[in-house]
């Protein structure tokens, strides 16, 4: 089966034929940082970092642009209510994002830039739109800059709307300076007490919308492979970088691909609604790579209601997969990922990145890992820990790569082992000598203190307690 996505603005799966033979562009909506990173923020880097390294495992050469939205109302508004300058909430809130991306094992970005770093470019595409008929400054003199929408036929294309039936774009205080309430800024005048650039038609900011179509296609071209984002970023966003970009002579994105919302008793995750679930906070319940099994595990696609019970479902599966590893080292010795991955594995990722059915495959390879230790087939247990771990790897997941086991806690870790291990080698002796009030009483010690004891044919093996 060849690569397949469903591309939203085709509304149907399409083969993926990447513009350059060997090469696959990406653009990825990012951050807009004026708060902290909930759960459902960081859903849609999970997904497509899981996008990437099924590209990379393709052999394609990826290059992936994330951008951070620095400047826009909401930031002005967190600063001005908190007393400080609008760059200090920017700066600290990307650093947040960049935190839990890194906290989940998502790959860095090929670049990642920040919307005020490319007011030269915004700038010169207005310029371009404005030469082309299908933008306006504002005639008052204000610095506002107009797309105008009924300049460019298949507006609402990517949406799926008529433009007749669109309410006006709620992004001004003032319609009046607009030729049609549908038109939407790509430069807001500047006013008093906030931030502004100089441009040939008055300071101000930029908009939104502007800002994306500037910096993918600095960075990837005036047409590119993908662009990326969550489902409600659509409509307007997607819709309005599709008609600037396009209006202004670039091809644009070639492909469509948006992630589905991340809910929680039905209403869309959101600070403002109060059920934002920060990701220092998750990461206390669960550990960093059960909470990116946890997002993963569904269809990139589908929406997915957050309960602490799904979320502990997840974390037992996944330990139920990471227990499998850990026994088959105990058994072979170290276990290198195989070559390739299976082919029903293979089959299901490549059908629009069908994680949930691949994982299907995989945790079936870990039964029948389970099967092979209890049989004592050595050579079975390596080849299915192997294709296991080139499983996992594609995933993001694999407990026995650097990304988990070089984590922040790696040096807490040694000394814990060295600790318990010290603890069971006088629980040994205790029980050499027959002394098993005193081994009852010190794995019950270690259990208090939060580590399990479990005695395997091969001696006693420990793990910490799971939530």
């Amino acid at each position: 089966m060849s690569l397949r996505f469903y591309d939203t603005s085709a509304r149907q799966v399409r083969d993926f034929t990447p513009l350059r033979e060997g090469c696959a562009s990406l653009y990825l909506c990012g951050a807009t940082v004026q708060a902290p990173p909930h759960i459902g923020h960081i859903r849609s880097g999970v997904n497509f970092d899981i996008l990437r390294r099924w590209l990379t495992y393709h052999g394609y050469r990826v290059t992936l642009c994330r951008n951070v939205t620095d400047i826009d109302d909401k930031i002005i508004n967190v600063a001005r209510g908190e007393g400080v300058e609008w760059w200090e909430v920017a700066e600290r809130n990307q650093r947040a994002f960049t935190a839990a991306y890194d906290t989940l094992g998502c790959l860095p970005p090929t670049v990642e830039p920040r919307a005020t770093g490319h007011v030269p470019e915004m700038i010169e595409l207005m310029r371009r739109l404005i030469d082309r008929g299908h933008a306006y400054p504002a005639a008052d003199g204000s610095g506002d800059v107009y797309f105008d929408v009924t300049s460019f036929p298949d507006y609402g294309a990517l949406s799926n709307q008529r433009p007749d039936q669109m309410r006006g774009a709620a992004d001004t205080d003032d319609d009046r300076r607009k030729r049609d309430p549908r038109d939407f800024a790509l430069w807001k005048g500047a006013r008093p007490g906030e931030p502004s650039w100089e441009t040939p038609w008055g300071r101000g900011r930029p908009g939104w919308h502007l800002e994306c179509s500037a910096m993918s296609t600095k960075y990837l071209g005036g047409s590119f492979d993908i662009h990326g984002g969550g489902l409600d970023l659509v409509f307007p966003h997607h819709e309005n970088e599709v008609a600037q970009s396009r209006a202004a002579g670039d091809g644009f994105a070639r492909y469509w691909l948006h992630n589905g919302l991340l809910t929680m008793g039905g209403e869309k995750m959101s600070k403002s609604l109060g059920n934002s679930l920060l990701i220092p906070d998750m990461v206390r319940k669960v550990r960093p790579v059960e909470l990116r099994y946890y997002l993963a595990q569904a269809h990139y696609r589908s929406v997915i209601d957050y309960s602490d019970d799904a979320l502990a479902e997840a974390a037992a599966a996944f330990q139920r997969v990471e227990g499998f590893l850990t026994r088959a080292v105990e058994v072979v010795g170290a276990v290198e990922p195989a070559g390739r991955v299976p082919g029903p594995f293979a089959a299901a990722m490549d059908d629009d990145l069908g994680v949930s059915q691949a994982l299907a495959v995989l945790h079936g390879h870990v039964r029948d890992g389970n099967t092979a230790i209890t049989e004592g087939g050595k050579e079975r247990i390596a080849d299915l820990a192997g294709q296991v771990r080139a499983m996992l790897a594609v995933l993001g997941l694999d407990p026995l790569s650097d990304t988990w086991t070089q984590s922040a806690d790696s040096g807490l870790s040694d000394v814990v082992d060295s600790l318990v291990a010290v603890a069971l080698e006088q629980r040994q002796a205790a029980r050499a000598r027959k002394d098993y009030a005193a081994a009852d009483a010190i794995r019950d010690q270690l259990l208090a203190a939060g580590v399990v004891v479990e005695d395997t044919p091969r001696g006693p093996r420990w793990e910490l307690r799971r939530s």
